[in-house]
């Protein structure tokens, strides 16, 4: 199959509604789409290249109101699965005085209404450029043997594999079960973003050089450490490149990682994964001009930028 062939960005995880809070008193919310791959499956359509959603929605209020808006971004819901019963998951998120967000609660009502192994179309997989996964449904026994069986599929029909590990700890049921769950993945990806704190977290280190000798020891062809303010510091088959980002004065960090997580993969649809260093800083430091975008906007679905507001990085 030819690049050619390849018609769009592939994304699977679990559609949430954002209750963000409104300020720093964290007493007022308001409803928005959400969930890291909704926000990634829009943000990658906002700035101009097509992507489609893997989730599972049902016949209530905050199933329809997450497909509308999915609709009203672009987003492809072809391979998406309908099941009446399903309610989507919902999150409130609150605000710290540095303009962090926490993820306080969750509400599920139906956490074990997954998409099924079973339910994943092989065509969706067969024109994918990329598929994206992170870790949060992987607590989960059914969503963790989908992501797997997603997985597998995408790279036998040669799609790129990227994961952004995306930590939640209020959802698993031990560290330990969280590390091991998220490690396993590694050995089959092609680009894996962390955190530094998830960096710290999954290799139990406290320093970035340790942190990403032992990541590397999963040959993941390409590592992307995202540290805020400070930039990426990229792994290119196991040489490190620090790639600045613009200085911006931060309003809510909220959507950063999800905007940088779109800019990447719409390079790596539109240009293939990165072999030289010289495309990697290229495809990293668009990723952290969107992210420092975005952390300059409220929310994190609203933040996400427009084609408009990218398109002069294009040229």
């Amino acid at each position: 199959m030819t690049k050619e062939d390849k018609d769009y960005i592939l994304v699977y995880g679990d559609a949430f509604i954002d209750y963000i809070a409104d300020d720093v008193t964290n007493t007022s919310f308001t409803k928005y789409m959400g969930g890291a791959t909704v926000n990634v499956a829009a943000g990658i359509s906002r700035i101009g290249a097509p992507s489609a959603l893997i989730t599972i929605t049902g016949d209530d209020e905050g199933s329809q109101f997450v497909r509308d808006g999915l609709a009203q971004e672009g987003v492809s819901l072809d391979y998406a699965v309908f099941n009446p019963t399903k309610r989507v998951s919902g999150v409130y998120v609150h605000l710290t005085e540095a303009c962090e967000r926490i993820f306080k609660d969750y509400v599920d009502e139906t956490p074990d209404l997954q998409v099924e192994a079973t339910q994943l179309n092989e065509a969706a997989f067969k024109h994918a450029s990329a598929l994206t996964v992170c870790s949060g449904t992987m607590f989960h026994p059914t969503a963790l043997d989908t992501t797997r069986a997603a997985v597998e599929m995408a790279k036998e029909k040669g799609a790129i594999i990227a994961m952004d590990a995306n930590i939640r700890p209020l959802r698993w049921s031990s560290e330990q079960f969280c590390r091991e769950t998220i490690t396993s993945f590694f050995e089959q990806v092609d680009i894996l973003k962390v955190t530094d704190e998830e960096l710290f977290f999954l290799t139990e280190t406290t320093s970035l050089e340790e942190g990403i000798e032992q990541l590397n020891s999963y040959l993941v062809p390409i590592i992307l450490v995202t540290v805020g303010e400070n930039g990426t510091y990229a792994v290119l088959n196991g040489e490190v490149i620090h790639v600045p980002t613009e200085k911006v004065v931060p309003v809510d960090t909220t959507g950063a990682g999800d905007a940088f997580m779109a800019g990447v993969l719409r390079d790596v649809h539109y240009n293939g994964l990165p072999t030289t260093e010289e495309e990697l800083v290229r495809c990293v430091s668009f990723g952290n001009k969107l992210g420092a975008m975005a952390a300059t906007k409220a929310g994190a679905l609203t933040a996400l930028p427009y084609y408009d507001d990218i398109k002069h990085l294009l040229k």
